[in-house]
């Protein structure tokens, strides 16, 4: 009983040790979130209407949803995206081309802008 209570008391202590880790930072001082997330400055519709569906994507019939990551620096800039979950036939490209082109609002905190990685997902979906 001692030995079970023990490892326990363990797994409490890794877990929030790792939860208080992930508030601090992440990524190169990337946030994972913040008090004001970022946002595309011209709105996410103007964003998607920036992205052409892939020619082979068509061809090959291909829907769904490409899920990514993007990290935006205080200015507003995207650094950097990483595909989280793709479709295949250009899709993953054209978002990452298209975010990287982007500017967004800042992440805030405290009402200082910051480093926030932030989640997306972009349809493709043939008429």
């Amino acid at each position: 009983m001692k030995i079970f209570s023990l490892m326990i008391f363990c797994l409490v202590i890794s877990v929030s040790s790792i939860y208080s880790q992930a508030e601090v930072s992440s990524d190169d001082g990337y946030l994972a979130f913040a008090q004001v997330m970022p946002e595309p400055a011209e709105g996410l519709p103007a964003v998607i209407k920036k992205i052409q569906y892939p020619t082979i994507a068509k061809q090959a019939g291909l829907e769904g949803k490409v899920f990514v990551m993007a990290y935006v620096d205080e200015k507003g800039n995207v650094d950097d995206v990483k595909v989280l979950k793709g479709i295949g036939g250009g899709c993953e490209e054209e978002v990452i081309k298209v975010l990287k082109s982007t500017k967004f609002k800042p992440g805030m905190n405290n009402g200082q802008p910051v480093k926030v990685k932030t989640s997306l997902s972009f349809a493709f979906k043939l008429k």
